[in-house]
């Protein structure tokens, strides 16, 4: 398992901890309570038999800024399936953002993602996931995606999309003609603004927010400006400071 935590340390930085697998966490930049990291894919992701899984710990107090250097493809699974799961905890007093590459599912793919948040009660985190059924000119393998977010030890969000079958999946009510899914979560806080046109927004019962957008083209979507703007409400990007 690749995992990245970090906790507030002694001399002005924090105490990070990093572990290499399928994924390598590289440090870009460090403040006297937060942090940069990239996430760096050690080899060719995904292919059939791939089972990746991320642990990040976020310390009372402290930021995690995560960032990927490059969209993740997953392949023809040839009859094999893959899988990439998530794993969060964001303590009291701390925040997560994490602006994920796109998520490629190739024709032949067989791939299930599940994300998996545990906020304290005055934990943040803010997420965007790009998912895009198929490379250019291919309809795109087989997705299940899996959300679960429990905030101050309660249930604050459980979703399931079962995006496995090709032709149902395209029919109207469900996504129709589109083939991108755009998603911007802000958990642990109500948003700070609506989003932009084209971009739904779907409240939810406790503190956080779901934006969504259904699209032909990753770079037409409204969702990475709304993911800018809902950051500068949670925490200024380490990047910009």
């Amino acid at each position: 398992m690749t995992f990245v935590g970090i906790r507030a340390g002694t001399g002005g930085r924090p105490e990070l901890t990093l572990r290499t697998s399928h994924l390598s966490p590289r440090t870009l930049r460090t403040t006297a309570d937060g942090a940069r990291i990239a996430l760096v894919g050690t080899t060719a992701l995904l292919l059939a038999g791939d089972h990746v899984a991320l642990g990040v710990d976020v310390g009372a107090g402290c930021h995690l800024e995560l960032v990927d250097t490059a969209g993740t493809v997953a392949y023809d699974g040839r009859g094999g399936a893959s899988s990439w799961r998530v794993d969060i905890t964001v303590a009291d007093g701390a925040s997560l953002t994490w602006k994920a590459e796109p998520f490629v599912v190739a024709d032949g793919a067989d791939v299930t993602r599940t994300t998996r948040v545990d906020l304290a009660a005055t934990g943040v985190a803010l997420l965007r996931e790009t998912l895009v059924l198929g490379r250019s000119g291919e309809r795109g393998g087989a997705l299940r995606s899996r959300t679960r977010v429990a905030h101050g030890a309660r249930p604050l969000l459980a979703e399931d999309l079962d995006l496995t079958d090709p032709v149902r999946r395209h029919r109207v009510g469900l996504l129709g003609a589109h083939r991108i899914v755009d998603t911007v979560s802000l958990f642990g806080r109500r948003p700070p603004a609506d989003p932009p046109p084209g971009v739904r927004l779907f409240p939810l019962a406790g503190e956080g927010a779901v934006a969504r957008h259904l699209g032909g083209d990753a770079h037409r979507s409204g969702a990475g400006a709304l993911f800018q703007h809902w950051r500068a409400g949670v925490r200024p990007a380490i990047g910009d400071r």
